[in-house]
């Protein structure tokens, strides 16, 4: 791989960061159990990392405002319009992950 400078690397990674949030905002159909099933992580994983990546670089945010900034909205109000009970299916699939 060609090596970058660190902040040609901050600049590409935050670029990609945006770009997943975008895809997410895209396809809020997209639930966040189904992606805890498939990849381990959903948007309240990225959120507590924005939190976290936040209070490492000494930024005074909120757990709820990271978690905004994953969402684009509040979380409650995201919740209220695009998360769905899970499935007994899908709970059967987390708690297998899990198992795992």
């Amino acid at each position: 791989m060609t090596e970058l400078d660190p902040r040609t690397q901050d600049q590409l990674d935050a670029a990609v960061l945006r770009r997943l949030l975008r895809h997410l905002d895209e396809n809020k159909d997209v639930q966040n159990i189904d992606l805890m099933i498939l990849a381990d992580f959903c948007r309240n994983c990225l959120g507590k990392w924005y939190k976290a990546a936040a209070d490492d670089a000494g930024v005074a945010i909120s757990d709820d405002e990271a978690r905004e900034r994953i969402y684009g909205m509040p979380y409650s109000e995201w919740k209220e319009k695009h998360q769905l009970p899970a499935t007994p299916e899908q709970l059967a699939a987390f708690e297998a992950k899990k198992a795992n």
